[in-house]
């Protein structure tokens, strides 16, 4: 089997501060470790989630990575602890504590993991500063944003030096969802997740498009989580509104949306034959890369199985998709890893 790069895999660390106590305010997820190989997430004394050891250590999950032929994984925070929401100083704190947590995993095991930062981006200057940390000292290759920063879409004027810094410096950026409305009609059937999570990314996509962010930064890497969303499968409708409303859709890039199909990557996580052939066709052979979500339920549980399943794609096109678009996204050399029978 050839080299196969999961993108889309998220970490924590161990163990992390009292972060009420270290801010003096809530808001904050902490880890209980309740049991063996089991942790809750908890916020403000109430369950978030139940995570199991796969998403702190490094070791559980080489182990599952071996058994499921994944020789890489390129390691970003989980998107609740973005904490845009909190105040500046505080958040740029808990980012270095995150960062600092996957560069010392990638150094334990430089073969096997690449590292993404997380940056305080409700402060911009602040995001800069974490984000130029990130490249030139901890050597991540980029960062991983949410899909908006609080009542700010991505673009948003305050938000254009980050994306300036990351073009600068080289830096690619991972865009996940995050945030969604999660009452009223969303509060059931996990439609927050379902639904909501694919009109985020939609939403961001549109956003960059529309705002002129890809246009100002036209060396800037981005890829979207879950298969972009919602967006690869309304580029029609999108289109066809830019054409029939440019008063509504053309107010700060006249340029068609299409225009940036083709240049923005999406990972492949789609969970269907069809959409997946049709996501490729759609944002292009070299601009789907894998990412499983691990280790969470929505994720893909044997990482680009699906892709392997396909039986009218081509070798080549199959290693484009399972490795080589990730090595161009990341800026990376296929000779910085070996197979996955090397441990380290």
């Amino acid at each position: 089997m050839s080299l196969k790069i999961d993108l889309h895999a998220h970490i924590l660390p161990q163990r992390w501060p009292d972060l009420k106590e270290r801010y003096g305010y809530g808001g904050w997820l902490q880890l209980q470790h309740h049991c063996k190989g089991k942790a809750k997430m908890m916020r403000d004394g109430q369950l978030f989630r139940v995570i199991e050891e796969n998403c702190w250590s490094p070791e559980a999950r080489i182990k599952e990575m071996d058994e499921t032929g994944v020789s890489v994984q390129v390691l970003s925070t989980v998107p609740v602890m973005f904490s845009y929401w909190a105040k500046p100083e505080d958040t740029l704190d808990l980012c270095q504590l995150l960062n600092d947590d996957i560069a010392n995993t990638v150094k334990k095991f430089p073969k096997r993991f690449v590292g993404l930062g997380t940056l305080p981006m409700q402060a911009p200057e602040l995001a800069v500063q974490e984000l130029k940390r990130c490249v030139k000292e901890l050597g991540f290759p980029g960062v991983e944003i949410g899909s908006h920063i609080n009542d700010w879409n991505l673009d948003a004027p305050e938000l254009q030096c980050v994306f300036a810094a990351a073009e600068e410096v080289g830096a690619c950026i991972f865009v996940h969802p995050w945030d969604m409305d999660q009452g009223g009609r969303m509060s059931k059937f996990w439609l927050p997740w379902l639904v909501g999570m694919p009109s985020e990314s939609a939403v961001a996509m549109c956003s960059m498009m529309f705002g002129g962010v890809l246009e100002r930064f036209p060396k800037l890497r981005v890829c979207f989580a879950h298969g972009g969303g919602a967006f690869p499968y309304l580029v029609g409708r999108i289109e066809h509104g830019y054409n029939v409303r440019p008063d509504l859709c053309a107010t700060e890039n006249p340029f068609n949306p299409r225009k940036y199909v083709g240049k923005v990557y999406c990972d492949s996580l789609v969970h269907d034959e069809s959409a997946l052939h049709y996501l490729v066709h759609t944002m292009g052979e070299d601009k789907v890369i894998l990412g499983s979500d691990y280790p969470f339920p929505l994720g893909e549980h044997h990482p680009g199985k699906l892709i392997e399943s396909i039986s009218d794609w081509s070798s080549e096109l199959k290693n484009k998709v399972r490795s080589e678009n990730a090595l161009v996204f990341l800026g990376l050399d296929v000779a910085s890893f070996t197979t996955t029978t090397n441990k380290s």
